[in-house]
């Protein structure tokens, strides 16, 4: 159900700004996609499993605020973040 650390490791180095980048708005909103969207294969298939379901409501709170804070700060790498990543804002 959570992410594999070679799949974590993957999108750390497609995402990175600069080697050794893992704290970066960038990162942690595509780590959080990732989670988000492996989430939802799981709800889909477990409809019942509420304890899931509030964490998947906690990490898509977090990455909003992510994205908040990214869209207030650098509009221009807040829009090809979204672009990358295929969300709908």
């Amino acid at each position: 159900m959570a992410l594999t650390q070679e799949a974590k490791t993957q999108i750390i180095k497609q995402y990175a700004i600069h080697q050794g980048d893992t704290g970066s708005v960038e990162v942690q909103v595509a780590v959080l996609t990732a989670d988000i969207n492996e989430l939802n294969d799981h709800l889909k298939a477990n409809k019942h499993d509420y304890s899931s379901q509030r964490g998947l409501m906690k990490k898509i709170g977090h990455r909003r605020n992510l994205l908040r804070y990214l869209r207030e700060n650098d509009i221009t790498r807040y829009r090809t973040l979204i672009s990358k990543l295929g969300l709908r804002r």
